[in-house]
């Protein structure tokens, strides 16, 4: 991964973590890695547990950026999302998936998009 885009991802993560706590989710991890991979941002949204990607994307020239999310990725976040269940005892009522996509440059600037429950 090049710095500029390692750089790109990193502020996108901010940008959706700091949309999401202003909407009153709390975060419960960023970053959480294990062996099997990455969850950009685990939350607490009431009762339920939120696993949530992030997507950045400095144009909309290759499309959405939630439309780089592909099947692998999305069993990918679901086995890690049990795995960190088990590794922290957290017993939600409910599990949710969710995308946050940021496309900067935007002509209004940043453009923030939550899609909640989105796979």
């Amino acid at each position: 991964m090049t710095k500029v885009r390692k750089a790109v991802g990193e502020y996108g993560e901010r940008v959706a973590e700091r949309y999401l706590t202003a909407a009153g989710l709390v975060v419960l991890d960023r970053n959480w890695r294990c062996s099997d991979g990455e969850v950009d941002l685990i939350l607490q949204d009431g009762p339920d547990v939120v696993f949530c990607e992030v997507k950045t994307r400095r144009g909309d020239a290759f499309g959405s950026p939630a439309e780089a999310i592909r099947t692998a990725k999305v069993r990918r976040l679901r086995k890690l999302a049990v795995r960190w269940l088990v590794e922290t005892g957290q017993h939600p009522r409910e599990l949710r998936f969710d995308v946050v996509e940021v496309l900067m440059h935007h002509r209004d600037g940043v453009l923030v998009e939550h899609i909640r429950a989105a796979f």
